[in-house]
């Protein structure tokens, strides 16, 4: 799974990405991927809404798949359970996006495998909040701001 770690990669996304299409985004401000889209939209990244269960989160028209989607999408961040991902990555390499993004403990090789195949960056198991903040160094809110950006100690 570390091939879908890469810090290349990772900054490479984080650095060149404006729009992302976050599929599982909630109205509601308590999950995670409300706190996540809302955090990206102040940092002016373009942030469309994919859930076929709301109509407009984050003041954004949300659509009810990547199809449905009238726009580029550079990035599409999954919050969805590892079993709906496969799908997922057939509709993102159908639309053309850049990146496949895998929410912690969205666990999909298969749905990597089909990303990858299409042409597609590809990060598993990890946070695009949390590596946005650790690579731009907006983590100091709460003290994480190390000034380091590994995962060991030199």
């Amino acid at each position: 799974m570390s091939e879908f770690q890469d810090r290349r990669a990772i900054q490479e996304i984080v650095h060149t990405a404006r729009t992302v299409a976050i599929v599982g985004l909630s109205a509601s401000e308590l999950r995670a991927s409300h706190f996540v889209g809302y955090y990206l939209q102040r940092h002016g990244y373009r942030v469309i809404p994919v859930n076929p269960n709301e109509e407009l989160v984050l003041g954004e028209r949300v659509y009810p798949s990547l199809r449905d989607v009238p726009e580029h999408i550079d990035v599409v961040d999954v919050f969805r359970d590892a079993a709906a991902v496969p799908e997922i990555a057939r509709e993102a390499v159908e639309v053309g996006a850049g990146a496949l993004w895998l929410q912690f403990g969205v666990i999909s090789p298969e749905g990597a495998r089909i990303a990858q195949e299409g042409g597609l960056k590809v990060v598993m198991d990890r946070c695009l909040k949390i590596e946005h903040a650790r690579l731009l160094g907006r983590m100091h809110w709460m003290g994480f701001d190390t000034g380091v950006i590994a995962g060991s100690r030199h």
